[in-house]
Parts: C-alpha cells; sequence; structure tokens
C-alpha cells in the first residue's frame, strides 16, 4: 500500500492523479462495456453512529463515484428490527453531510424493497433453489459444521448435513413460505433457506437462511411484515434493484462475494459487482459498534458523541474538522489487506489542518498569581496579540496587561531543574507580547508551604520585544490579567485505551481491562483572556504552549467547557523523519 497516496484534494473532490487497484477495476469495467455508467452506494445499518471506519467507506463509495462522472446512493440497509431506529438514520445523515458528502435525492431504505425482495424469494423458490427449513437456528449451525483442524494443522472443512426439509416439493416451500409471511408460525419456527451446496469449502454458501420470522415492529414499516430478510439475501438484491454497478465493500465481506454473485445469478437481476478493500484499523482505537455500544450502555464513556470516542459525533465534538479526517483518509490510501494505522497519524493530519485556521489565545490551566511589584497602582494597558502567524489576514488583537496577572503553576519553581528556563528566584523571562519580568521572590501559604504567589519587577522597555530591547531571555511564558480573566472550565482528553489492539485480549479477558483510567481529567476552572468570552460552540483555538481545543455545548456551573482536541507536540513527524532515515 502506498500509505502517501491522495484519494482526495482534501475537498471531498477525487484527486485527478489517484490510482488504486478499485480505480483500475472500474476502468477496466467501462473500458470493456460490462458497465456504461457508475454508481456506488453506501449502505449503513441504523442501528448506530457512525465511526471514523465508516468515514473510510464513505470517502470510497463517494469519490469513486464522482471520479467517473457517476453517482453514489444512500442506502439504509434496515432489515434487523430488533435494533434500528430512525434516531440513527438523522445522526447517520447529519455525519454524512458534516463529512462533506451529498446524495442528492438519491436516499434509499431496505425496507421499501420488502415486496421485491419477496417476489424474488418466491421467484427462488419456483427454480427450487430455495425450501422452507423447520431446523432452529441451532441446529441449523450444527448441520452446516464448522472448519476444523487435522493432525497436521491443516484447517478444512468437512462437508455438512442436509436438512430433513431440503426436499420439500415446489408447491409445499410456496405454501410455507406465503403461510410464514400470514404469520401462522411462531418466531423462529421456521426459515427460509437457499438451496446451494451443504458440501462447498466456503460455510456461507452451505444453504444460507434468507428469511426468519421475527414479530417485532419495524421503525419504518410498522407491524406489516413478520418476516424479514437476511444481509446476505437482501444487500445484492438491493444493489441490482437500485443499479448499482459497483458494490464496494470490507475486506470481511470477501468469503461473502460468491455467494452476492449466486443470488444475482440465480434472481436474473442486474449483474452488480462487488469490490473488497481492507477495513481501517487505527491503533489505540475499538471500530465496532457493539463494543462501541457497550462502552455507552455501561457508563464508561458520557455517550455515542463523547469526545473519546472514534465516532463522527465524536471526533466532531472533540474538534476534528472535516478536512483533516479526509486527509487522513487520502494518506492512508486503500489497500488489500488489513493493517494498524498509528492514530499519531490522524492527530498529525487535525494539527496540520488547525494550524492554519485556529484562533491563538492564551489561557492558564493551573493559575499562579504573579505579582509586578513596579507595576503602576490600577494601571492596565493592551498589548497586541498574533491571532494566528500562519494566516496575517487574522490580523491582532488587544489583551489587556495588568499589575496581577495568572501563570501556569509549572512555569515557577523555588529552585529549578537543569535547562529550566522559566521562572525562579533571580531569573528574567518574556511575558508573551508583553514584558520582560525579574523574579525577585515568592509567597507561600504558612501550613502547607505552597507557594500562592510569585513576585517580579518589570523593565518597561522591554515591551512587546521592540527592536531597542537588547537583553537576551531564553524563557517565554503566557499569562492572563487577573483583572480581566474569564473563568471556564476544561476537558484533557487522552486516549481511551492504553495499549495499539485493544481487541487483543488473553482468554478470558476483555476489552475493557485495556481501558484507560486517565483518558479524561477536568480542570473545574481555568482563566482565559477576554477574546475567549464569545467564543461559539466548536469554534476552534489554539491555547498557546497547551494544544488545541473546541468549544464544548456544555456550560458547567455558568462556565463554558472547552475540550482539548489534540496536543501541539507532533509525533507523526518524528516517525515520518526516522521512516524517512532508515533508522
Amino acid at each position: 500500500m502506498d500509505s502517501y497516496t491522495d484519494l482526495e484534494d482534501g475537498k471531498g473532490r477525487p484527486n485527478e492523479g489517484y490510482s488504486d487497484f478499485i480505480s483500475e477495476a472500474i476502468a477496466e469495467d467501462l473500458k470493456n462495456g460490462r458497465y456504461t455508467y457508475v454508481r456506488t452506494r453506501f449502505p449503513p445499518e441504523p442501528n448506530g453512529w457512525l465511526h471514523i471506519g465508516h468515514a473510510k467507506a464513505i470517502s470510497v463509495d463517494f469519490s469513486m463515484a464522482a471520479k467517473f462522472g457517476g453517482e453514489c446512493n444512500l442506502r439504509f440497509d434496515d432489515t434487523n428490527p430488533e435494533k434500528e431506529d430512525m434516531s440513527y438514520v438523522e445522526a447517520i445523515k447529519r455525519d454524512i453531510k458534516w463529512l462533506g458528502y451529498d446524495w442528492g435525492d438519491r436516499e434509499y431504505y431496505a425496507s421499501d424493497y420488502y415486496e421485491y425482495l419477496y417476489e424474488i424469494a418466491v421467484k427462488l423458490i419456483k427454480k427450487g433453489v430455495a425450501y422452507v427449513d423447520d431446523l432452529s437456528e441451532e441446529e441449523i449451525r450444527v448441520y452446516r459444521g464448522t472448519a476444523v483442524e487435522d493432525k497436521n494443522n491443516i484447517t478444512y472443512t468437512p462437508p455438512g448435513k442436509d436438512s430433513p426439509y431440503r426436499n420439500r416439493s415446489v408447491e409445499e416451500n410456496l405454501d410455507l413460505f406465503a403461510r410464514m409471511r400470514a404469520g401462522e408460525f411462531p418466531d423462529g419456527s421456521k426459515t427460509l433457506r437457499a438451496k446451494i451446496d451443504m458440501a462447498h469449502p466456503n460455510l456461507v454458501m452451505r444453504d444460507p437462511v434468507m428469511y426468519r420470522i421475527r414479530r417485532i415492529p419495524h421503525y419504518r414499516v410498522g407491524t406489516q411484515w413478520c418476516i424479514y430478510p437476511m444481509y446476505d439475501f437482501q444487500h445484492p438484491l438491493s444493489d441490482a434493484k437500485e443499479g448499482i454497478t459497483h458494490s464496494l465493500c470490507s475486506l470481511e465481506y470477501e468469503i461473502h462475494r460468491p455467494l452476492y454473485e449466486w443470488f444475482i445469478q440465480q434472481a436474473e437481476v442486474f449483474p452488480s459487482r462487488q469490490i473488497e478493500f481492507a477495513r481501517l484499523n487505527i491503533s489505540k482505537t475499538v471500530l465496532s459498534k457493539r463494543y462501541l455500544l457497550q462502552l455507552v450502555k455501561e457508563g464508561h464513556v458520557s455517550g455515542w458523541d463523547d469526545p473519546r470516542m472514534p465516532t463522527i459525533a465524536g471526533l466532531r465534538r472533540r474538534g476534528y474538522t472535516p478536512e483533516a479526517i479526509r486527509d487522513f483518509m487520502g494518506r492512508i490510501g486503500i489497500a488489500k489487506t488489513d493493517s494498524l494505522v498509528d492514530i499519531a497519524l490522524l492527530e498529525h493530519c487535525l494539527r496540520e489542518d488547525l494550524n492554519k485556521r485556529a484562533q491563538r489565545v492564551m489561557v492558564v490551566l493551573r493559575p499562579l498569581k504573579l505579582i509586578i511589584d513596579n507595576w503602576p497602582e490600577n494601571h492596565v494597558e493592551y498589548v497586541e496579540a498574533i491571532n494566528n502567524p500562519e494566516d496575517p489576514a487574522a490580523g491582532t488583537r488587544p489583551v489587556p496587561f495588568g499589575k496581577e496577572l495568572w501563570i501556569e503553576q509549572d512555569d515557577f519553581q523555588k529552585v529549578p531543574p537543569p535547562k529550566y528556563y522559566r521562572l525562579y528566584p533571580g531569573n528574567a523571562v518574556r511575558l508573551r507580547y508583553g514584558y520582560i519580568v525579574t523574579c525577585t521572590g515568592y509567597d507561600t501559604d504558612p501550613v502547607t508551604g505552597e507557594v500562592t504567589a510569585v513576585h517580579c519587577t518589570y523593565d518597561p522597555a522591554t515591551r512587546g520585544g521592540n527592536a531597542e530591547d537588547n537583553r537576551k531571555v531564553k524563557g517565554t511564558i503566557h499569562w492572563v490579567s487577573v483583572a480581566h480573566a474569564k473563568p471556564i472550565s476544561v476537558r484533557l482528553y487522552d486516549y481511551l485505551f492504553l495499549v495499539d489492539r485493544p481487541m487483543d485480549v488473553p482468554p478470558g479477558g476483555s476489552f475493557l481491562d485495556n481501558l484507560n483510567p486517565k483518558s479524561l481529567e477536568v480542570i473545574p476552572t481555568a482563566y482565559a483572556e477576554p477574546f475567549l468570552e464569545n467564543a461559539q460552540v466548536e469554534d476552534k483555538f489554539q491555547f498557546e504552549r497547551l494544544g488545541y481545543f473546541v468549544r464544548d455545548p456544555d456550560v458547567v456551573d455558568g462556565k463554558p467547557v472547552f475540550n482539548r482536541s489534540v496536543g501541539l507536540k507532533d509525533s507523526w513527524s518524528k516517525i515520518e523523519k526516522k521512516l524517512q532515515s532508515g533508522s
């Protein structure tokens, strides 16, 4: 895989120079006349919120269609009424639009095809390639058989066993299937199965179930149906009904491709083609709706949009941008084999994007008071601060500066460690955009001995690093005027899991054992410069020296909440340099 091949130009449009095995296959199909147009689809099941793994599928589906002047359908594969809900439909549509993709009026639902699917099932019964079975779910599993290893550790699949109901007549099968639809039989008492080959080496082809009985109201069609089609039956036929030329899906469906093609051939419908690509795997991340749902239900996170979650909504709340996510997808490219992508690359893409767009502000997370003893009482000056050095058009802003300032606790040490260039008795630093100050002493709590305030003097000739300032100082620290500070609450997020592969656990273990107990640190009160007072939800900032942050929808005790999106340190750049140097 070429890890740096661009799928898109960063704006949701396909990069004309992009080349990969899917593009080559589509181009060949058009060249040889297999298809005269290109139509793809993104087919989510509305049983959970989209995560970044889905973002890769969305990117591939929409971008491939656009690259060949085609179109991409949005189809909800909603054939499992037990877990599906309209709230998931709305969340999915919201996330896709936020990512920058538009399906126009091409919105479809598999549940709208129930009659069509039923008619095809009847057609297959009449052809003698489908039958009604009375075996239970467990019996079907036993009859199908499983893969085993022989004495030479070679895996093979012994032939399965035919169901005793496999050779029912066409007439009996048609009658039973009609009565299944009419609701005459209890749930789970009968299924409709395809008659293929119980000795097939691919277990998927051993008479797969096409329909099962479930008396569960459907979120769209209510109680109109008590039989529901299985995914492997519904999906290829829904693709065919919509005239999908290329059904692009993740690698785990490769084993299902023979069945996909079998249903299309037997049903004699439009010949959609399935092509598989490697799914996205990111270090320190779980990308499975089943396990993400467990995290939500068991309260390990605050919800689907918790900023520690890899859901699109969680990433958005964390401060990720659509551009950063699309850039990430372009960098990882499309592969035929699964691999693990370092989460540092995703963070690098976000950091690069926010560096160009984020407003700079000064915020003190863990405040310690700094008193400038020789500053005039009640005197306030305004220093000019740069809004974004990467964007000269962003201009500057005035920041109030006074006698008492908040600084970070870590920016003062009574006894400095080696190579410590910040404040300590006798040392001088520059206050960002302001003056050079020299530490003259500090106050301590008489009981605990903790430092409660730091004293210093300033040099009036050093404002803002003027040309006449000839003094050299090695340290620069940020600050916030005490009199003008705005209290905020800050949430510092870290990885939700401690290990690169959270699902790799010993027998009897759980992925929950790998949860990071320090994935969230809440700072109830931090102090920000006045500019942050007007921040709107999803506004993004660089807190100077601290990282990138985003305004959260929450307000706690009257204080707006800001989430840390990513730190300033870029570990991916270091990884790239090592790779390039061969070390």
